[in-house]
Order: C-alpha cells, then sequence, then structure tokens
C-alpha cells in the first residue's frame, strides 16, 4: 500500500474519493470507523475555516503519540502543491476536536518549527516513508502540526 500511496496517480485521484468516502462511512457507523485508517490511523479534525469561521471537518491520517496522548498531523496534500486548507484554519484558529476512536476530544494545535519539527519529521518518516516521496515532489516544506488535548476549561 506504501507503493501505491506514493505515486502520482494516487496523489491525483485519492484527495477526491477519500475524504468523502471517509465522512460517509464516519457517519454511518458513528464515529467508529474510518476506511482510510486500513492504511494509517485516523482522525476526523474539525476547526473553524480560517475565512469564514464555520466549522470544517476533514478526515485525516494522523501519526498518534501514545506517550503523550498527541497526535501529529501531516499537511502533505498527497504531494501536491500548495498547503491543504485545514493547516490554514490550524493557523487561524488552533482551537479545534478530533474524533478519535469514537471519543470527540478538544485539542489545541501547534505548528511544528525548528529542531521539534526535524524531530517529528523523522518520526513521520518512520512511521510512514511515503511522505519523503511527497516532500520530494514540492519547493514547500510540508507543515506538521502537534495536537495536543485541552483541558475542561480549555
Amino acid at each position: 500500500m506504501q507503493k501505491v500511496s506514493s505515486t502520482r496517480a494516487f496523489a491525483k485521484v485519492a484527495p477526491h474519493f477519500v475524504p468523502a468516502m471517509d465522512r460517509v462511512v464516519h457517519r454511518l457507523t458513528r464515529g467508529k470507523v474510518l476506511l482510510s485508517a486500513r492504511m494509517l490511523p485516523g482522525v476526523i479534525l474539525t476547526a473553524r475555516g480560517a475565512k469564514s469561521g464555520l466549522p470544517r471537518r476533514t478526515p485525516l491520517a494522523c501519526m498518534p503519540e501514545e506517550a503523550s496522548g498527541t497526535w501529529v498531523l501531516v499537511g502533505s496534500n498527497f504531494g501536491r502543491p500548495g498547503h491543504p486548507a485545514w493547516t490554514a484554519n490550524l493557523l487561524a484558529h488552533p482551537e479545534a476536536e478530533v474524533s478519535w476512536k469514537g471519543a470527540d476530544i478538544p485539542v489545541r494545535a501547534r505548528l511544528l518549527v525548528g529542531e521539534e519539527r526535524a524531530v517529528a519529521w523523522a518520526a513521520v518518516l518512520e512511521f510512514w516513508p511515503p511522505y519523503a516521496t511527497y516532500q520530494a515532489r514540492v519547493s514547500r516544506e510540508i507543515r506538521l502540526f502537534r495536537l495536543e488535548r485541552r483541558g475542561a476549561a480549555g
């Protein structure tokens, strides 16, 4: 599956059917199933739109960091030019929510930079090597976000 997901054909087609399919299955299973999670763990991110302020639900692959209870999101956009819209939403409105294994969890997103990003990027490449192919295709630096749980007062 890693080889297929690294192809340009996959990058061209996947953004049109994977998120739509995930939304439908997620809704029908009441948040219990994401089909794309058969490849990688996934969350449904709900963040306010950068310009509209309206809630935007986006199914995304993630790298869970079990020791800290956090997640890393990778703005790869399947190796296509341009940052995905959800990254602009998190930059504008870092307080968001994820649906993880059927539970809705309030989170705060942090853009990773510098050494923290370098460490996370190395972990991401070990977790899912095709991200290196995506980065090689684009001149932009792929954005990484760490999602941290917000407290009840959050």
